[in-house]
């Protein structure tokens, strides 16, 4: 019996083998990826510990550095509106692809009753894949680098302090980005501290 004639083998389609060969590289290769925690709703910094906890319990990642905690007003709305955020950046090495990865954001949000009812409304947390290695896509489900990233101080600041020589990809430089930028309204809270997961 030829391997053909098995009438249980279907062609695999080539989407699917993309995918697969895209996985597969990735287990092979794990990739660096650039993640911003955000939180202005209940026990700020209990929520960012938890995201990181998170992060680090998921199979196929590894937790390298997490950034110190940082204050600052929250995006888009009157400040008064709302409480200010905690802010933390994690760097991580995974062999998840993006897509897997903002999975696994969404399901970090979700656990820690993350509410998306309105456009820079409080959240308990925010998980946001800032950059991937190099990759840059406009796909809409997932832009990368994160599109707002280069002029969000918030997220450089931190970025800055676990990868000095980080770059933006398309972008440049997160120190020269950082430097023409400013830190105003990004306070240091040298009081707070995020543990790495051992």
């Amino acid at each position: 019996m030829t391997p053909n004639s098995d009438p249980t083998v279907q062609p695999v389609p080539a989407s699917v083998v993309r995918q697969v060969d895209a996985a597969d590289t990735t287990l092979h290769n794990p990739q660096q990826a650039v993640i911003a925690l955000g939180s202005n709703v209940g026990n700020r910094l209990e929520r960012l510990q938890s995201a990181v906890d998170a992060l680090a319990d998921t199979p196929g990642m590894k937790v390298l550095a997490v950034s110190p905690v940082y204050e600052t007003e929250p995006w888009g709305v009157d400040p008064a509106s709302q409480g200010s955020y905690f802010n933390a950046v994690v760097l991580v090495r995974t062999t998840l692809p993006p897509g897997s990865l903002l999975e696994r954001g969404h399901a970090i949000e979700e656990a820690l009753e993350r509410v998306r009812d309105e456009r820079w409304g409080p959240r308990t947390i925010d998980v946001d894949i800032v950059a991937y290695q190099d990759v840059v896509s406009d796909d809409p489900l997932l832009t990368l680098p994160h599109p707002r990233a280069h002029e969000r101080a918030f997220v450089l600041v931190p970025w800055h302090d676990v990868d000095p020589t980080a770059e933006v990809p398309g972008h440049g430089a997160v120190a020269e980005l950082l430097a023409a930028l400013g830190r105003e309204g990004v306070a240091a809270r040298t009081d707070l501290e995020l543990s790495l997961p051992e």
